[in-house]
C-alpha cells in the first residue's frame, strides 16, 4: 500500500466503525468542556464524567467558579488526581474569562492557551468540540497509533500532529481524533493489545511494531 491508501483505509475503516463518534467527556458548553478537558490531564474520562457533575452543580460557569475558593475546588476535584495544580488553573481561568472575555470562553486556541493550566491539546480539544474548528489535539492515543501505524515516526506529539495535519483532510479532522482515541482503547491499547482484533495495525502497520508484537507472543 502507498501511504495515500493506507490513509484513506484508516479514514474508511474507521467510519465504518465509528459512523457516530461520541465526545468522551461531559459538558454541555464551551466552558464546562474547557474544565472536564483540563481534568482530564493524567486521568480518565470516566472518573473525570464522575466528578465534574458535583463541581458544576456547584459552578458551571466562570462567575460562579470565581466565587468559589481553590481549597473549595480542590476538595471537589481530588478524585481526578493533580488537584492543587487544576484547581489553581481553575480559578485563575475563570478570573481572566471573566476580566478579559465577559464571562465567554474565546473560540481562538491562542487565547485559550493563554489561560493557567491550558495547554495545546486541551486548546485543541475546545476549538474542535465546542466551536467545530477544525484541530486535531493529540493525546497517546492518538500518537501511539499514528506511530504504529507508520503514519508519524513517534518521537513527539509535536511531530504526531503535524503529520496528521498533512496526511487527513481538514474536514476530517474534527471527527477523526476522536474515532482514532475510540479505536485506540478499544482495539489498539497499550496494554492488552491483541492484534488479531486491530484491524487497522494488522494491515497497515509498521514493520517493526509487527515483530515486535510477534516476538512478545511467541515468548508468552
Amino acid at each position: 500500500m502507498t501511504k495515500k491508501e493506507k490513509v484513506q483505509f484508516v479514514i474508511d475503516t474507521l467510519a465504518e466503525i465509528y459512523p457516530n463518534v461520541p465526545i468522551p467527556l461531559d459538558h454541555k458548553d464551551p466552558f464546562t468542556l474547557l474544565i472536564a478537558v483540563l481534568l482530564s490531564a493524567q486521568s480518565t474520562d470516566v472518573r473525570v464524567n464522575q466528578i465534574t457533575p458535583l463541581l458544576f452543580a456547584k459552578a458551571d460557569n466562570p462567575f460562579a467558579m470565581a466565587k468559589l475558593s481553590e481549597e473549595e475546588i480542590r476538595e471537589i476535584i481530588k478524585p481526578v488526581g493533580l488537584s492543587p495544580m487544576k484547581a489553581k488553573g481553575i480559578y485563575g481561568l475563570s478570573r481572566i474569562l471573566i476580566e478579559k472575555y465577559d464571562g465567554e470562553v474565546p473560540a481562538d486556541i491562542d487565547a485559550l492557551e493563554e489561560l493557567p493550566a491550558v495547554g495545546h491539546k486541551t486548546a485543541s480539544v475546545v476549538m474542535s468540540q465546542a466551536f467545530n474548528i477544525p484541530s486535531f489535539p493529540v493525546d497517546t492515543h492518538i500518537h501511539r497509533l499514528m506511530y504504529r501505524w507508520n503514519l508519524s515516526n513517534g518521537k513527539n506529539v509535536v511531530q504526531t500532529e503535524k503529520d496528521a495535519k498533512r496526511l487527513f483532510p481538514r474536514e476530517l479532522w474534527n471527527e477523526l481524533h476522536l474515532q482514532i482515541i475510540w479505536y485506540g482503547r478499544e482495539y489498539s491499547p497499550a496494554r492488552g493489545w491483541n492484534l488479531e482484533k486491530d484491524i487497522i495495525t494488522r494491515t497497515i502497520g509498521r514493520k517493526k511494531v509487527l515483530e515486535e508484537y510477534h516476538k512478545k507472543k511467541t515468548r508468552s
